[in-house]
């Protein structure tokens, strides 16, 4: 029997084909060459090509493909499976790696502390699943396990050695690979997720402190940085020569408060201002109080852009963040504070699905990945049960053809599963 696809898989397919054919034409660079010219902006502008049309606009405060349900259309959390995940019915799951043991049949050793993944779409109709290893004392990097149009892995391989506590991190439209180090020095390294045994390239223009995550907006030609500080900052990098990031100028956010109201709160929009950092690559001062009048954000954590949005989450106030690119605006999607649902907590890595979630992975809380969904649901999508009491779900990412969600379990071992079931209807 032919399968099946919904109109909301066709643009999704229709979305990663658009940065296939970019890799395609520079695939076989090495690590030390420039990143190709980017001939692909965002989300959003690959929607309208796919689809002939204006991609829709939202209705609510997450935008997403109109008509598409995804997490809304889930149902509830069943019983642990085998691989001790509860799931909605009609998904499954399998494990995919687990630290110190060989990926599939390849001789490569998974990582320890996997963290900040993502996935790239391949030529040849498979993709390529990226994750941090959060370990300290250059004892971090980036770990690759490629897999082919059907799912099976056929390789395994590091893109990424030496480095120190890489957590999150953000894709780029040209289909590289931007791994953060969490630590006072910590830098931005850009990776080829297509060569094994390759090393990034560290891109200090984008500022040396605690990162977090990075989410390009390729329309505004920026790159958004999160700082994981209880004071952190919101940065913006634009780089000199969009798409390369050798050199540009790095900025801070500073919310606008024009009526004199006090802090944001939940339901209110305003304006960003934006401040530029002096010396970006400076150890000792540090780059956060180089913008003294910036807003303090308070442990920033995963980001991810979608349809022109950059979502992004700080954990001591366990707040989910939204920013509207085209107008510089920002505002709360989600605060465990106020919210009438407590179904989110621990805030941490983040990913947004063109069907409209805000797929958000709880450090500690009850271990679930859990979907803010466009008709306004808090809902646990997935929970991992008899965890380590020290792990989190980290990476959350979903396959080109949004088929399969990619997430692990940090620590007790490290273990990073798949997900099947109907993430895009």
């Amino acid at each position: 029997m032919q399968p099946t696809f919904s109109r909301r898989r066709f643009l999704y397919q229709s979305l990663t084909a658009f940065g296939t054919v970019i890799f395609a034409n520079g695939c076989s660079r090495s690590s030390s060459d420039p990143a190709p010219p980017n001939n692909f902006t965002d989300d959003t502008d690959a929607l309208k090509a796919a689809d002939g049309s204006k991609a829709a606009d939202a209705t609510k405060a997450i935008p997403g493909v109109q008509g598409a349900q995804g997490a809304d259309a889930f149902g509830p959390l069943q019983p642990p499976d085998a691989n001790q995940l509860r799931l909605p019915t009609g998904f499954s799951s399998r494990l995919v790696a687990t630290t110190g043991r060989s990926v599939g049949h390849t001789e490569h050793l998974w990582h320890a502390e996997p963290d900040g993944g993502a996935t790239f779409a391949a030529p040849d109709g498979g993709w390529v699943y990226v994750s941090n290893a959060e370990v300290p004392r250059s004892g971090g990097g980036v770990g690759a396990i490629r897999f082919d149009a059907d799912g099976t892995i056929v390789d395994a391989y590091s893109i990424l050695k030496g480095t120190t506590r890489n957590c999150a991190g953000g894709r780029t439209p040209w289909q590289t690979w931007l791994s953060c180090e969490e630590t006072q020095d910590g830098r931005v390294w850009e990776c080829d997720p297509f060569a094994p045994g390759s090393q990034g390239i560290p891109r200090p223009a984008m500022g040396v402190f605690n990162h977090e995550a990075a989410a390009v907006d390729g329309t505004g030609q920026a790159i958004y940085l999160t700082e994981d500080e209880p004071d952190g900052r919101l940065y913006r990098f634009r780089p000199a020569s969009y798409p390369k990031l050798e050199g540009g100028v790095l900025e801070a956010a500073e919310i606008l408060d024009p009526e004199a109201r006090g802090p944001i709160e939940p339901g209110e929009s305003r304006e960003l201002r934006w401040h530029p950092v002096a010396d970006p690559s400076a150890r000792n001062l540090a780059t956060r109080y180089q913008a003294p009048k910036a807003t303090d954000f308070a442990g920033g954590e995963g980001a991810w852009l979608n349809a022109g949005q950059i979502y992004f989450a700080t954990k001591g106030d366990n707040r989910v963040w939204q920013i509207d690119t085209r107008s510089d605006r920002i505002s709360i999607v989600y605060d465990y504070a106020t919210s009438e649902v407590k179904a989110l907590h621990g805030v941490d890595n983040v990913f947004a699905s063109p069907a409209g979630d805000v797929l958000v992975a709880e450090d500690g809380g009850d271990f679930e990945i859990v979907a803010l969904t466009p008709s306004g649901q808090v809902k646990p999508i997935v929970q991992m049960v008899g965890q380590d009491s020290s792990s989190e779900v980290t990476g959350p990412a979903l396959s080109p053809d949004g088929t399969r969600l990619y997430f692990s379990s940090q620590s007790g071992p490290g273990r990073t599963y798949e997900v099947t079931g109907p993430f895009i209807g």
